[in-house]
């Protein structure tokens, strides 16, 4: 594995950590080179409550990139919606060791946007 990837697992597994002890839903975010990913697991992390990816139908537009900040906008929004829907209002944000910028901040801010806590 590469430097960049075990430095990033370990942030992750500090957050994931104390998500855990505090026991509420995580917003845990996932990205790849083509999609992005997000899903809400319960408070002990064994139950996906929700979930909204870039891979979804109608979230993204037909021929738009799906990996930028746009498509990133879009899927904060659905796993808002979707979170509501569930009944969750508050959650933790498990940005997977990713640095709280780019995609991951456009995800975060539509989420809050949407009216979810975190």
């Amino acid at each position: 594995m590469h430097k960049k990837n075990e430095t990033r697992i370990k942030r992750a597994t500090k957050t994931r950590k104390k998500l855990r002890e505090l026991a509420v839903p995580a917003l845990s975010v996932h990205k790849t080179g083509q999609h992005l990913y997000a899903q809400i697991f319960s408070g002990d992390g064994t139950k996906t409550l929700a979930s909204a990816s870039t891979l979804d139908k109608g979230l993204v537009a037909e021929g738009s990139s799906r990996t930028n900040q746009e498509a990133a906008k879009a899927v904060g929004e659905a796993i808002a919606k979707k979170a509501k829907e569930a009944g969750i209002e508050t959650v933790g944000f498990d940005r997977s060791g990713y640095l709280y910028h780019g995609k991951v901040k456009a995800l975060a801010d539509a989420a809050r946007e949407a009216g979810l806590k975190f």
